[in-house]
């Protein structure tokens, strides 16, 4: 078998339990945000030398595929592929729960950068929250599996956490953003 079907030549991709679909399809585009964010991760794992933080961020690659194959088998039987729980959702929770302890709230907003892995770490959040926004207008095209949304939706939000973590282990200072022109 080889890697090219030429199936796509005209535009269309086989969907899971739905045949042919355009590649513009929200369900498409959707899984093509959720493998750009673990293809970002995969690149922040080479600039990340924290233990902890690796074997975090390898885990939430492996729930990415979870998200996928959720997503790519919403319209079959409900046991026939992996689903998100709310426990992938709580372990999630806990993470951001135990950092933001560590790091306090923050009292304005966060320019992204730093270090290099806390700079990728942002990438990967705004990815994330692109391929929220690509799940939800799948919404309009199948049912979703409400634990689904939720785990992106804290996935961004641990991933922010992190960010800051990784800049706070190496002493990087947090920059705001300068409003020029703003009248107080």
């Amino acid at each position: 078998m080889k890697i090219y079907t030429k199936v796509g030549d005209e535009g269309k991709t086989a969907f899971f339990g739905c045949g042919m679909v355009a590649k513009d399809d929200p369900r498409i585009e959707a899984l093509g945000a959720l493998d750009e964010i673990n293809s970002v991760i995969g690149v922040t794992l080479c600039f990340v030398e924290n233990e902890n933080l690796r074997d975090m961020l390898q885990k939430i690659q492996n729930d990415l595929f979870q998200v996928g194959s959720d997503l790519s088998g919403s319209s079959i039987e409900e046991t026939s592929v992996p689903r998100m729980k709310d426990g992938h959702v709580a372990e999630i929770e806990s993470h951001i729960d135990e950092l933001e302890e560590k790091l306090g709230m923050p009292q304005k907003f966060i320019l992204p950068g730093g270090t290099v892995a806390s700079s990728f770490l942002h990438m990967c959040r705004t990815i994330t929250r692109r391929a929220e926004r690509e799940l939800v207008k799948t919404k309009s095209v199948i049912d979703l599996n409400p634990a689904m949304l939720r785990y992106i939706n804290r996935l961004s939000d641990l991933l922010f956490v992190l960010a800051r973590d990784a800049n706070k282990e190496l002493d990087v200072k947090e920059q705001q953003p300068i409003y020029k022109y703003f009248e107080k």
